[in-house]
């Protein structure tokens, strides 16, 4: 059994990149750029105004001659004279000539006559070619997050393919004898089985979606059969229940078999102590305890962080603070623990339900209040504690 620190340390020593790929940049959603993405186009690629109003050619005139009209996504390119105008809409190209775009609100017009209301301002309201971006400039940096905003700014400079890291594959095994699913009639002695959707919904929140769920009973052959496919078929395993020491805990034994390399088995915490974390080849397991409470605990701590920095996250691990508590917490036992805790106004308060088998407190939960091993007794109040912030 090792510490809290000592398995985050080896965590770090496996964290590995997937292979970038090329991938068309409406199917990016979520992707995180493998490459640095330039500019290959001005943008605006044109004088464009930012006004519906009037483009006119002049200094200090205050009556304009309108020779013409410019509408979005007109080719007609105007050269305007000294003291002449053209009617003019948002987004359309302005003249090379014009001095300025004088929105419509502060113009009187009588027949081809344009009078305007004050003296405009050099280039008012036009956006000049390149304003927000130049050709051959940086648009994106390697490591950034492709948003929705940032397609859509992307796709407006033309840019087609981007290079991102890639998305891994995930299996989850559930297992336990016990367990129904949702719909099934609740006999005396069964449960309903949440954990899968805890873990395949948080994979999704990190914009995974290549999720497999497989469910095994109580069975040693069965869980060697399984566990030799999924380890075969994906980049990670995520299995919930089976690792502890029971009669019917099968899973050690055949990961054992299948000579599975273990890099830990046990965490001196709490919630979470029989908690497994290993590789074959290019695949990394990790065997969750069943409570849901440690499955979801483990999971942020030692498998988010292996998947995040999969996916391109240079900053893979929950984020870590000091925040003054609210009210004294009694501490019992020996092992580090993660207790659920509310963060507001840079303050914390450690919550009631901390049983490793209950996940309602994670409802209202947005931190841990990580306390190290061997800090048995009270947290005083108004006393800084280090804080874990939730995704």
């Amino acid at each position: 059994m090792i510490s809290v620190s000592e398995a985050i340390e080896k965590v770090t020593t496996y964290l590995y990149k997937g292979i970038p790929k090329a991938i068309a940049i409406d199917k990016g959603l979520h992707y995180i750029l493998a490459s640095d993405v330039f500019a290959e186009i001005d943008m605006p690629p044109f004088p464009q105004s930012a006004m519906d109003g009037y483009a006119i050619c002049g200094n200090k005139e205050l009556i304009y001659t309108i020779i013409g009209e410019v509408k979005a996504g007109d080719s007609k390119q105007f050269v305007l004279k000294n003291g002449e105008a053209v009617r003019i809409f948002t987004g359309a190209p302005v003249p090379k000539t014009a001095t300025a775009v004088i929105m419509q609100e502060k113009t009187s017009v009588i027949k081809n006559q344009l009078k305007i209301e004050e003296t405009p301002l050099q280039k008012q309201n036009i956006r000049s070619r390149g304003e927000q971006i130049k050709k051959g400039s940086l648009a994106m940096a390697k490591g950034q997050k492709l948003s929705p905003s940032a397609i859509s700014f992307l796709v407006s400079l033309g840019i087609t393919t981007v290079q991102v890291y890639p998305k891994p594959k995930v299996a989850i095994v559930v297992t336990g004898n016990e367990l129904i699913q949702i719909g099934e009639r609740l006999a005396y002695g069964k449960i309903y089985e949440s954990n899968s959707i805890l873990l395949a919904r948080t994979l999704e929140q990190e914009g995974i979606k290549s999720i497999n769920v497989h469910r095994v009973a109580d069975n040693y052959e069965a869980t060697v059969r399984l566990l030799k496919q999924v380890s075969m078929a994906n980049d990670f395993v995520l299995v919930s229940g089976g690792i502890s020491v029971g009669d019917y805990d099968f899973v050690g034994a055949a990961l054992k078999e299948l000579h599975i390399e273990e890099i830990f088995y046990k965490v001196k915490q709490k919630p979470g102590k029989p908690l497994f974390f290993g590789k074959q080849n290019g695949t990394f397991i990790y065997a969750l305890p069943g409570n849901p409470a440690s499955t979801l605990t483990c999971f942020y701590m030692y498998a988010l962080p292996m998947l995040r920095y999969y996916l391109g996250n240079d900053n893979p691990f929950l984020l870590r603070s000091q925040k003054t508590l609210v009210k004294e917490y009694e501490v019992k036992g020996v092992r580090a623990q993660f207790l659920k805790a509310i963060v507001a106004n840079n303050m914390v308060t450690i919550l009631t339900q901390q049983s490793s088998a209950m996940i309602s407190g994670f409802i209202e939960a947005n931190a841990y209040v990580y306390v190290p091993e061997f800090s048995n007794g009270v947290l005083q109040k108004n006393t800084l504690q280090e804080v874990i912030m939730l995704p």
